[in-house]
């Protein structure tokens, strides 16, 4: 967890009725449902959330 704490950039979110309807991230970011986040995003309900970072 360190590591990921340390080497977080950004999260990209999809709420998942979002998710469900375009079926992948690339349609969901091509309709503007996918949202980029920093590290004070609070996690919603139903949130899926692909977590980018470098270590």
């Amino acid at each position: 967890h360190t590591d990921f704490e340390r080497g977080f950039i950004r999260a990209e979110v999809i709420h998942w009725p979002d998710f469900v309807r375009y079926e992948h991230e690339s349609a969901a970011k091509a309709a503007g449902v996918l949202h980029i986040e920093g590290r004070e995003y609070v996690v919603q309900d139903g949130d899926v959330i692909h977590f980018r970072f470098n270590v």
